[in-house]
């Protein structure tokens, strides 16, 4: 057994997950072991090539100001430039940035894409913020990182917290900088600048693919079958309703105040007209349910859209359903997916089945190179195919190698960049 797995054994036993980036850096060490790689390969693997820490001064409404760390980590660039989005959220840490960008690596090769993995965020609360501070914010973090960042070099996009009019200010940030109009600079732009359609759903587009594959595999038949989704921002309310539409009965649907459960199927279209702008929803709702008991709720899918560690050790062995499809980041522990291993169940990873929002990243930044823009229908498309290929291209990995799907994304994942790496006689 090596360190790292020494590591978190302990972390373990003392009743601790351990972090998102030990976690991530076992699965890698565990994969690239499977393909037969060299320790070196991890030591390049195991952290980001470049990790940038900035300090920001924004001028404040009340006319003080105020300082703020924003991050960009970029984790490697073998393949091509690095990509990945930027967030702002009070609890972003250095060591969370490392481990997403290695998620965004992992992405793209399971996709197939020419990129590396990128991630970047502020500690900030932005919704605590007003209009004018959030624009000076974030073309303050674009000035600080624009030495290692580019349309060949880091493309960033939209991730927690951060939409299109903030892509939309760092874009004109940059073009300003650098005198002259940079679209392929950043990704998840209003369509008006540059960005894609089918952007916004990209990344429920791709969990719905994803869903519809794994279904297949167990059997299931997605008309009448129960769907649980824990979380009701952007990803799971788009899924709700990409679901519902499919004919699938929607029982369960979450936010931060709770959870709303019918098992003959929720009215969804209902919800979304009702929903704020943060995707709450439950608290118009007397009779509800707490985020842990819809995890366990009887059903034949479960989606969790919301936040990591949410299927753990603890509650891996009441989960009733016999898919579960990450739509989050880390919504599921590394124990508890040998648990769900174990039990039969089948556990689509989420750097497969949420990497649909890359995927359509990249399909901005292609038009933004080449001056052509795309229908939603071509876009959808395109997504539908990388998609499919990608998750029969893991599947079978799994398969062949008698190994959980996580692995097998990981081992799928990694293998590009190290061929990469190796080429260019890095490694």
């Amino acid at each position: 057994m090596d360190e790292k797995e020494k590591n978190n054994e302990q972390h373990q036993e003392r009743g601790k997950e351990p972090d998102v980036l030990d976690s991530t850096q076992t699965v890698i060490h565990k994969a690239l072991g499977k393909l037969g790689y060299s320790d070196e390969v991890y030591e390049l693997m195991k952290e980001p090539m470049r990790m940038m820490t900035v300090r920001i001064p924004v001028k404040m409404d009340d006319g003080s100001t105020q300082i703020f760390t924003g991050y960009r980590a970029q984790h490697n660039d073998a393949i091509g430039p690095t990509k990945g989005g930027v967030r702002f959220h009070p609890d972003v840490t250095e060591t969370e940035v490392k481990a997403l960008s290695i998620w965004m690596s992992l992405k793209a090769g399971i996709v197939n894409l020419p990129y590396g993995g990128g991630k970047g965020g502020i500690v900030c609360d932005p919704r605590n913020m007003s209009f004018p501070e959030v624009e000076r914010l974030s073309r303050g973090y674009v000035r600080a990182i624009s030495q290692i960042v580019g349309p060949t070099k880091d493309i960033p996009a939209p991730d927690v917290l951060t939409n299109s009019q903030i892509m939309a200010w760092m874009m004109d940030e940059y073009s300003r900088m650098k005198e002259f109009d940079s679209p392929g600079f950043i990704t998840g732009k209003p369509i008006v600048l540059g960005g894609s359609h089918g952007r916004e759903s990209a990344t429920a587009k791709g969990v719905t693919i994803s869903i519809k594959e794994a279904a297949k595999r167990k059997g299931i038949h997605l008309e009448g079958a129960r769907i649980a989704i824990q979380g009701f921002g952007n990803a799971g309310s788009f899924l709700a309703k990409f679901m519902h539409d499919a004919g699938a009965k929607v029982v369960g649907i979450s936010d931060v105040q709770g959870a709303l459960y019918d098992p003959e199927g929720l009215d969804v279209d209902y919800l979304l007209d009702r929903r704020d702008s943060f995707g709450t929803v439950s608290n118009l709702f007397k009779n509800t349910i707490s985020n842990h008991e819809l995890l366990e709720l009887e059903c034949d899918i479960l989606v969790p859209a919301a936040i990591e560690n949410q299927i753990t050790e603890e509650n891996a062995d009441r989960i009733k359903a016999n898919i579960v499809v990450e739509a989050a980041n880390g919504p599921t522990t590394m124990r508890a997916t040998e648990i769900l291993y174990d039990r039969g169940i089948l556990v689509v990873p989420d750097v497969l089945a949420s990497s649909g929002g890359v995927t359509v990243s990249y399909f901005e930044w292609v038009q933004n190179n080449q001056g052509y823009y795309w229908e939603e229908e071509e876009v959808e498309e395109k997504l539908e195919k990388l998609m499919v290929q990608a998750f029969d291209n893991v599947y079978r990995v799994a398969q062949m190698r008698n190994v959980d799907m996580r692995l097998a994304a990981y081992m799928v994942g990694v293998r590009k960049m190290a061929e990469a790496s190796r080429f260019r006689g890095w490694i």
